[in-house]
């Protein structure tokens, strides 16, 4: 039988390790949510507001180098439209709106859950500027929820780029959410993105904290 001595060092360890592996779904993630928006090839921004127009920063988004843009527009879908689309900057290679799934509801439109830019066989709506306006072809999605993260944050809670987190929330309509993809660059700031959908359906605000759960 083994010792009551040996007993106490072997709990003593398995104590310290769970304290290690604990520490990592401690670190708070701060709330990022995604209302609707575009982002906008060059082209398209001229196309949608007039030639050599360029979009006007009004707003900075934590992650480094993006912004909310004065600029909207109308998203036009078989069964109906919603205004005031915001659009984010700076302009991409290819144009992207994110919606969620109660806007497909009001468009009435097909958008999978994918992440930026994986637009092949993706939804399509009709945008509307003020000069002019462009035919989104499998350029709409709903985007999965991810994390943003530096390498420094990967290592601290021990994920790597690509992988599938499940994240906790905390208050009085906590519930985990499952297949959270972690993206790792060294631009990113940490930040857990969820559209208007999940958050409400959380209870979550901007800047609220959630965890990576095992």
């Amino acid at each position: 039988m083994i010792n009551q001595q040996l007993m106490g060092k072997i709990l003593s360890r398995l104590s310290a390790h769970n304290s290690v592996v604990g520490m990592d779904a401690d670190i708070a993630i701060p709330v990022g949510i995604s209302n609707r928006h575009v982002h906008l090839s060059q082209a398209d921004v001229e196309i949608l507001f007039g030639q050599g127009y360029q979009l006007t920063p009004f707003k900075e988004l934590k992650q480094p180098g993006q912004f909310a843009a004065k600029e909207c527009v109308i998203v036009v879908g078989p069964k109906g439209s919603i205004s005031k689309v915001r659009v984010l900057g700076p302009v991409r290679p290819k144009s992207q709106l994110e919606v969620s799934k109660a806007d497909c509801f009001v468009l009435g439109i097909k958008a999978p859950v994918r992440e930026s830019g994986d637009l092949n066989t993706s939804g399509s709506a009709l945008l509307i500027g003020p000069a002019g306006h462009v035919n989104l072809e499998e350029q709409v999605i709903c985007a999965q929820r991810h994390i943003h993260m530096n390498m420094m944050d990967a290592r601290a809670l021990n994920v790597a780029n690509g992988q599938k987190v499940h994240i906790r929330t905390e208050g009085e309509r906590s519930l985990t959410f499952d297949e959270v993809v972690v993206r790792v660059d060294e631009r990113f700031s940490l930040e857990f993105h969820i559209d208007t959908d999940e958050a409400n359906a959380a209870g979550l605000r901007n800047n609220d904290s959630v965890f990576v759960v095992s």
